[in-house]
């Protein structure tokens, strides 16, 4: 059949009819499993894919997955020995083969009409515990991958409809937890059978030419749209990184380098610049890069069309083996999900958010870094009941998202790689597993300060209810490393804080005194019911210059308990209720940033702009050539976009304490302000004794021709 035959409204039928049934694969999931980690958080994928593995259709839970089901796919069509028949379901986790790390198990089984693989149905879950040295399979004393949890390479499960109850026996027997991780595979087969019984019936109304041909234009459909998108955006190089610390161990500090290089309709991610892949397990194989790269571009590029293979097509990668992202086999990948894919995507959001805020029609949604990191709280033994149990707790996904061009960001806004996730209510935790809240809250100051402010991340207390000891595993990035970063002037979030008070517990309330401060990775721990665990996460980052930030907003932020009146006064030079004395202090700050400037007309440009190189950089024309300017007119650069040339920089070892801001040993900060006005144009995280890079490289005269007169921040995102 070729494209031109298919009639347009049986297609859009189609369409439909397949995003519905990934939807209802998602309700099969979530009714069968019994994992709070599926059934609240929804940390899981549903898709459908094409016989090659090409993604068709997916849900909006962990984007990050759905490259890895269809190498998965592949590896099972390719690779593997097995022959494919009718009814088969395949099982696996192996992250050199196609998984993000071991926690996260899949299934995929092929969707027939006649003798043929019309499609694929694939499924995936984090389960709390596949083995391993450790708990939870988080192993933070592995230096190699056979110290962590089970490996499974590409096991067929279900054959012809009949379970091989021998394989799923080995596969639970490696489990601490074997009950739970059991219901989930039979999770799995529900969901896949979902699947498989609407795609037949589709198939079966329709036509197995027509369903094909269908997905395939589906896909072109969302190839067409990005191409179109690229096409609109500026040609140049954008680039970003962020960090990570504490490799399990040793506190060694990481960067996942990206330069994002777009000409035309393609765009190339360059990962070449990254740290080389730890002894530890905080690496990714190249598969979680692909997650990285397709959790990222979807919804920060393709945030209005269908998520599917078509959305990352002109999309190239670029990363050498052996990188803290494309590490080599046998290194430890056991906390890829949390640690370097996490990371990673945090950098390409960082620089195709750069890339936006130079584009006159979507800088209005250009946004800094939501939720920077995803510490670990795993807490397992046996309950009051004589029963194991096992939580990984979900919480940490409500942390801060990042303020926009226009508006703040919202408070526990969670990740954008997972626009459905959530976390569980405290009532449903405490009856899952024996533990007890004292409180989980709003935690003020940790949103990123800006002109518009990066939202609040939560904060919990916890201890142990109903039984006297567990086991608990804690691990984060993102304590010394600053991963909410801000755009255009504004502060990154907070950085997580984590204490642990031994007891600390008094006639059922946690005393304030005798908690230590963890650092990034203290591992696998014994806890009571007389201790207390207290954690704060990350804030989104900031965006604009915190001094431009209204007065009226920061003294509601005040009100509202967002925002401390010494922050308030320290941050955004504001004195709640005194106006006077907030411009004077406003006044003074910007002095203090670079002094009484000596004026000099020949320094400025008093054109009106004719572009934008991002928030707070206008690009403007006059008789000694094209230059970026600061909105006062001040000229930074001429006939390039190397601005923080003519910046003043401010370097500093720790920032200030208001902003809840710990840097490791390895980095700094530097805040950019402009000359004449001590506005602040960016903050950048570096490493210690690097200079910062010039992060956006482009043509000005492009740039500046292909600006409307619209303007950059009008919109709503």
């Amino acid at each position: 059949m070729s494209d031109k035959s298919l009639n347009p409204i049986l297609f859009e039928v189609i369409r439909n009819r397949l995003v519905a049934i990934t939807e209802e694969m998602r309700v099969a999931l979530q009714s069968v499993s019994g994992s709070p980690t599926v059934t609240e958080a929804s940390d899981f994928f549903t898709g459908l894919f094409l016989p090659d593995g090409s993604v068709a259709s997916m849900g909006f839970q962990v984007a990050y997955q759905a490259p890895v089901c269809g190498a998965f796919i592949r590896h099972v069509t390719g690779k593997s020995k097995h022959v494919v028949r009718d009814g088969d379901m395949f099982i696996g986790n192996d992250p050199y083969i196609g998984a993000l790390h071991q926690n996260d198990v899949q299934m995929v089984g092929p969707i027939f009409a006649g003798d043929e693989i019309v499609a694929w149905a694939g499924v995936e879950a984090h389960e709390t515990d596949v083995g391993g040295m450790d708990f939870a399979s988080w192993s933070p004393r592995a230096r190699e991958v056979f110290q962590e949890g089970a490996r499974i390479p590409c096991v067929k499960l279900i054959d012809r409809g009949e379970m091989r109850e021998d394989v799923l026996e080995m596969i639970t027997t490696a489990s601490r937890l074997p009950g739970p991780l059991e219901l989930d595979i039979r999770a799995f087969i529900a969901t896949l059978n979902v699947a498989r019984a609407r795609v037949s019936e589709l198939v079966a109304r329709h036509g197995a030419a027509t369903v094909t041909q269908s997905i395939r234009r589906m896909i072109e459909a969302s190839a067409t749209r990005m191409r179109a998108r690229l096409a609109e955006l500026p040609d140049g190089e954008f680039h970003a990184c962020d960090f990570l610390e504490h490799d399990g161990h040793a506190n060694v500090l990481y960067k996942l380098d990206v330069r994002a290089i777009k000409r035309g309709e393609k765009l190339t991610l360059d990962f070449s610049g990254s740290s080389k892949q730890a002894p530890g397990f905080i690496n990714c194989t190249r598969s979680g890069l692909m997650g990285a790269v397709t959790g990222s571009v979807m919804p920060t590029l393709g945030f209005d069309m269908q998520w599917n293979e078509g959305v990352v097509a002109p999309v190239e990668v670029v990363a050498p083996e052996g990188l803290v992202c494309t590490a080599k086999f046998p290194a430890p990948v056991g906390s890829a999900t949390v640690e370097a894919i996490w990371v990673t995507g945090n950098a390409i959001m960082l620089a195709l958010n750069k890339m936006l805020a130079a584009s006159p029609k979507y800088a209005h949604r250009a946004q800094g870094v939501n939720d920077g990191a995803m510490a670990t709280f795993n807490l397992g033994g046996i309950n009051q009941f004589g029963e194991p149990f096992g939580l990984h707790l979900m919480d940490p996904l409500a942390g801060g998202s990042a303020a926009f061009a226009v508006k703040d960001g919202v408070s526990c806004g969670g990740p954008i790689t997972s626009p459905m996730s959530a976390i569980a209510d405290v009532e449903r935790n405490e009856q899952v597993v024996p533990l007890f809240y004292l409180h989980r809250r709003l935690a003020r100051d940790t949103g990123g300060a800006g002109k518009y402010r990066g939202g609040l991340c939560a904060e919990v207390a916890l201890t142990l209810g109903g039984i006297e000891r567990a086991e608990a595993l804690v691990m984060t990035h993102g304590a010394e490393a600053p991963n909410s970063q801000g755009l255009g002037g504004g502060w990154p979030g907070s950085t997580i804080v984590q204490t642990f008070g031994r007891g600390a517990v008094e006639k059922g309330r946690a005393r304030d005194a005798g908690f230590e401060t963890f650092g990034p990775k203290p591992g696998l721990m014994t806890m009571t019911n007389r201790d207390v665990f207290a954690v704060s996460w990350q804030g989104g980052g900031g965006f604009g210059d915190p001094l431009e930030r209204d007065i009226a907003a920061v003294e509601d932020d005040v009100a509202t308990n967002a925002v401390s009146p010494e922050a308030a006064r320290a941050i955004y030079g504001v004195v709640p209720g005194d106006r006077a004395a907030s411009e004077s202090l406003r006044s003074e700050a910007r002095r203090a940033r670079v002094g009484d400037f000596a004026g000099d007309e020949r320094r400025f440009c008093r054109s009106a702009p004719t572009g934008a190189l991002g928030p707070s950089l206008d690009i403007r024309r006059d008789a000694r050539g094209t230059h970026v300017t600061t909105p006062a007119g001040f000229i930074l650069a001429t006939g390039h976009s190397r601005w923080r040339e003519g910046a003043v920089g401010a370097t500093m070892k720790q920032v200030p304490a208001a902003h809840r801001i710990l840097l490791h040993d390895g980095l700094e900060a530097t805040a950019w302000y402009c000359p004449a006005t001590g506005l602040q144009l960016a903050v950048d995280i570096h490493e210690k004794g690097q200079p910062s890079a010039h992060d956006v490289l482009v043509e000005l005269e492009a740039l500046a021709r292909n600006e409307k007169d619209t303007p950059a921040t009008k919109g709503t995102p």
